[in-house]
């Protein structure tokens, strides 16, 4: 069978019955018994598949007899048949929040009710994503590994958080920079609307979604796979969460918006607010080069001219004064 013979199965036509339709678009008018002789089915088969179909918007009983079906335009139909599941899923949201008002109060939840444990790669990766797609007013993120996707690619789910409206704040760890890529991807999230900062004291992945729920792994090993994690709900030790996030994101420093690129050949600048903001995060200079795409050497001719301005004793505190200084705006711009 060919793989698309059930491509309508998310819009809640059966598959047998889809064939059905298939076959009609091919032979518009034909009537059950020159159907049933095609298809191998009893015209008592086809009469009950067209009765689901007719119901469905697929197709249309012709006047007249003997009994013939017109296929209704497939584009017209699956229109519908989309707008229909869209309303259905838009009443079960209001539904949803309807339930919500019969679960009971926190404080009559029993201890074990507040935590949950999700154990396997696949869980946590349903449970994150379930997380992020209920958000409706605020995301906070700790960001560290282990992470559970692709670190290299894009967070689908949060891209489309932002462009609903949700604010979502994002402390990334230094760790995390580290990965080749990491900062490029944490740029267009913070160019999409992602209030961004880097920390080197982030010491676990969190998730907090509209200080309601979070979620974060068990294990805090960077070499381990996040493989099992922890759901809490409101309760005191959510509110320390969410406590220990605004502590951490105080102390963090901004993450520039504007992405420099890769210098031309043959430059003596670096993109500054890059390297200052990567600098006082703590990355070491062959984290910092692999990041902006430019030569280890380059970027020690260029710490040791920051270090040498600014009066710095160390390249961390040359980063550190740059960004208490205030040399680069939000956008990321340069003062210098």
């Amino acid at each position: 069978m060919n793989t698309d013979d059930n491509a309508l199965s998310a819009v809640g036509v059966d598959a047998d019955d889809e064939r059905i339709y298939r076959d009609l678009l091919h032979r518009p008018r034909a009537t059950l018994p020159e159907l049933a002789a095609h298809t191998g089915r009893t015209t008592v088969a086809l009469r009950r598949a067209f009765s689901r179909l007719e119901a469905q918007g697929l197709v249309s009983r012709m006047a007249g007899r003997p009994v013939r079906f017109l296929p209704t335009r497939p584009d017209v139909a699956v229109a519908a048949l989309i707008s229909r599941r869209e309303e259905g899923l838009a009443q079960a949201r209001l539904a949803s929040f309807a339930l919500l008002a019969e679960v009971p109060r926190t404080e009559n939840r029993a201890p074990e009710e507040l935590v949950e444990v999700v154990q396997g790669q696949a869980a946590v990766v349903q449970r994150f994503t379930q997380l992020q797609q209920t958000v409706t007013e605020e995301l906070l993120v700790l960001d560290r590994p282990p992470y559970a996707q692709d670190p290299a690619q894009q967070n689908a789910t949060e891209m489309d958080r932002l462009a609903r409206g949700v604010l979502v704040r994002g402390i990334y760890d230094v760790s995390a920079l580290a990965i080749p890529g990491k900062l490029r991807l944490a740029q267009e999230a913070a160019a999409a609307g992602e209030q961004a900062r880097i920390s080197p004291d982030v010491s676990m992945k969190l998730a907090i979604a509209d200080r309601r729920t979070a979620i974060l792994p068990l294990s805090t090993d960077a070499s381990a796979h996040a493989d099992s994690a922890v759901i809490v709900h409101s309760s005191t030790l959510l509110d320390a969460l969410v406590a220990l996030f605004e502590v951490l994101w105080r102390s963090a420093l901004p993450l520039p918006v504007k992405s420099f690129g890769t210098p031309s050949a043959g430059s003596a600048d670096l993109p500054d607010p890059e390297l200052f903001t990567l600098l006082a995060a703590g990355l070491k200079d062959e984290a910092v080069a692999r990041q902006l795409g430019v030569s280890l050497r380059t970027v020690h001719r260029r710490v040791s001219e920051l270090t040498d301005r600014l009066g710095a004793r160390t390249r961390f505190q040359a980063g550190l004064l740059a960004a208490r200084r205030g040399w680069w705006g939000p956008d990321g711009s340069s003062d210098l």
